[in-house]
């Protein structure tokens, strides 16, 4: 049945989206403060950025698993609070286990709000799903720029003592959506769910799902990336302007809020398997421009490769619900924390590659990826058809069933 877009609803759901992801991003901004308040070798400092990618990204199918047994609205104001809770109490202990809780508390907030939240999105999301699914994910992309410049700022004029200021807009949320909860609360859609029954998921939707999951890590191997290598290669192998490297970066991040919402609209038109092999194929083209391009035409170039590369986001989202209209709360998980958590710690590689070939090297290998990702998309198939079983044919003698389209 048609849905109807309700925008107050996905601001405020995008609005939590931000405060989980403005604690998720800020992690790893305060870390050497961390580092230095623990006198903690870089190999520990490493497990803490391990430990909250795997509470944080990696079990969000397991929240989603839950969500997705019985509606859990609860999840998303306690996402937010675990989330805050976690990551302000920080500063006030000098034990390196009790830290490491404080990192699970606060990524395992951030892993239940996601399905949750995107579950509760896609119900309001009208018939542009990839459209209205952005304005839930610019949430998140906002926050991720927000986070370490917000956290930073408080280290360094309130000191890093007083970083429970963080957990601020965590209590704004909680406080704001206990409020509003009314307008969350079993939608129309939600009631009668999105199919008539039981989905038999043929399988070819766990194929497609396996061949979307391989392209999202190759994507989130090319973010995080860019986001870690800009900065040791035009620093310390160019010896550029650390105040340069880190506008390439914002710049890139900024490109990838704006993506969000500037290509749902198209892959709507276009279609979500054609936008995601498009992108996949125009970052692989203009990725040797970053070696060749300087000061403004660089800015522009990764602004713009920020643009097209996070653009298919909120469509991999959509395409992995379609997939699993009956499961939206596990393919969420999937698609949103599961396939980028494995991304992100495949960029691991690329740190034994730098160190055995060079910074330089690293950089370029991370052009190949975007190239594998379209030859990957041109073996997906989707959308896939769906078989749905009524009541009336559950109770026919031969059980048989009508087909959907994803």
């Amino acid at each position: 049945m048609a849905r109807r877009f309700n925008l107050k609803v996905l601001l405020l759901l995008s609005s939590g989206h931000m405060v989980v992801d403005l604690y998720q991003s800020a992690l790893p901004a305060i870390l050497p403060f961390i580092k230095d308040n623990l006198n903690l070798s870089y190999t520990l400092a490493g497990v803490v950025l391990i430990m909250a990618n795997l509470t944080s990204s990696i079990i969000q199918p397991i929240f989603g698993l839950l969500s997705d047994k019985k509606e859990k609205a609860f999840l998303l104001p306690m996402g937010a609070i675990l989330a805050g809770a976690g990551f302000s109490l920080l500063p006030l202990t000098s034990n390196f286990a009790i830290v490491l809780l404080l990192v699970m508390i606060s990524g395992l907030g951030v892993a239940s709000y996601h399905p949750e939240g995107f579950k509760t999105a896609r119900f309001f999301t009208g018939e542009k799903m990839a459209t209205g699914m952005s304005v839930f994910t610019v949430g998140g992309n906002i926050g991720m720029a927000l986070g370490p410049i917000a956290a930073l700022s408080i280290v360094n004029y309130l000191g890093f003592s007083s970083l429970y200021f963080m957990a601020l807009p965590a209590l704004v949320f909680f406080v704001t959506i206990i409020f509003l909860h009314g307008s969350l609360a079993n939608p129309e859609s939600r009631k009668k769910g999105t199919v008539s029954g039981p989905a038999n998921i043929p399988r070819q939707a766990y194929h497609a799902l396996f061949t979307i999951i391989c392209v999202i890590v190759m994507r989130t191997w090319v973010q995080v990336g860019m986001m870690t290598y800009i900065p040791f290669y035009y620093i310390n192998y160019l010896k550029g302007n650390p105040v340069f490297a880190g506008q390439l970066v914002s710049v890139f991040l900024l490109g990838g809020a704006v993506g969000t919402v500037a290509g749902a609209p198209l892959a709507d038109r276009w279609g979500h398997r054609f936008w995601l092999g498009f992108t996949m194929l125009c970052c692989a083209l203009l990725f040797p421009l970053i070696f060749l391009l300087q000061g403004p035409a660089l800015l522009s170039i990764l602004f713009l490769f920020g643009v097209i590369l996070i653009s298919s986001f909120s469509v991999t989202i959509v395409m992995g619900q379609n997939l699993f209209p009956q499961n939206l709360g596990v393919a969420s998980g999937l698609v949103a924390g599961f396939a980028i958590g494995a991304g992100g710690i495949g960029v691991t590689l690329l740190g034994l590659i730098a160190d055995h070939f060079g910074v330089p090297f690293a950089m370029k290998c991370i052009g190949v990826l975007p190239v594998i990702g379209f030859f990957v998309t041109l073996i997906l198939k989707y959308p896939v058809e769906q078989r749905i079983e009524s009541p009336e044919q559950r109770t026919g003698p031969r059980g048989l069933t009508a087909e959907k389209k994803s």
